[in-house]
């Protein structure tokens, strides 16, 4: 059921809908049905322990994705499978449209690490990924999407990075969350052109953005999740748009919150993509 509703959800072609990430200092806010939010993303893991009738209470008010900060595709073994458990019954008290995760590896067999971690872009590696990728859309009965991340560190493998994750895609029957602001660092940080990264990119396989400003300090580029985002991030999410079907792009936050009026300006911004290239 689950690859069906991934190939539906690559052929769809709908208007592409522009929201946030749900946060609790955003909750005020949101509940006064602000205009631009036409759809939302919940992190799994703030759900776990309560909440569910404000997941349900979001489910009807909007469209709604699950975001994954710690099932670890990454690491060698099984899941978790009390974590997967509980993403799971996120998913579904929140109907979500899909699900997603990092490409990354979040915990060892010592204990969790705390931080999303990069992986080196093998063949063996992609074909962990993606069968994990299959397991977590197996419970949750929904297509899976994956994130790429920001490193300081540029592993090496026998595959180069888009094939790495156009193989995952491939063998995982999955999509791509494309966070635009990642892409840009990355690109920053270790010298590479992000349009010709894009344009190796298996078209049709972005399903989803994320976008943020960034901060640079001392000649390099970080993600922080607190500042506005810049105009050459907009154009290069207009880049990705001309690229794939994109179906929704999420705003994020998470430090910095800049008040109601800072947040619609901010969403005021995202409107700016639907305009022609």
């Amino acid at each position: 059921m689950w690859r069906r509703r991934m190939r539906r959800l690559r052929r769809r072609v709908i208007p592409m809908m522009t929201g946030v990430g749900y946060r609790r200092e955003l909750g005020s806010w949101i509940a006064s049905r602000p205009a631009g939010v036409e759809c939302m993303e919940i992190t799994a893991e703030h759900f776990f322990a309560d909440g569910e009738p404000l997941l349900a209470e979001l489910a009807r008010d909007y469209p709604l994705f699950v975001h994954g900060l710690g099932l670890s595709l990454g690491t060698p073994g099984p899941l978790d499978a009390a974590r997967l458990e509980k993403f799971a019954r996120v998913a579904e008290i929140a109907q979500a449209r899909w699900v997603s995760e990092h490409i990354a590896f979040t915990r060892t067999p010592e204990g969790d690490l705390g931080h999303l971690n990069p992986v080196r872009p093998t063949r063996d590696r992609a074909a962990l990924i993606a069968a994990h990728a299959r397991e977590v859309a197996v419970r949750c009965g929904r297509p899976v999407i994956l994130e790429n991340i920001t490193s300081h560190l540029q592993l090496r493998g026998d595959l180069g990075e888009t094939d790495f994750l156009n193989t995952i895609c491939d063998l995982g029957d999955c999509g791509l969350l494309l966070d635009v602001t990642n892409l840009y660092i990355n690109s920053r940080n270790h010298g590479y052109d992000p349009s010709a990264w894009l344009g190796r990119i298996e078209r049709g396989r972005i399903v989803q953005l994320h976008i943020v400003g960034y901060t640079c300090n001392g000649g390099r580029w970080f993600d922080g999740h607190g500042e506005p985002v810049q105009p050459e991030l907009l154009d290069l999410a207009r880049e990705v748009l001309a690229h794939s079907p994109v179906q929704a792009v999420i705003l994020e936050r998470d430090d910095n919150f800049p008040g109601d009026a800072g947040m619609e300006s901010e969403l005021r911004k995202l409107a700016t993509l639907r305009a022609p290239c």
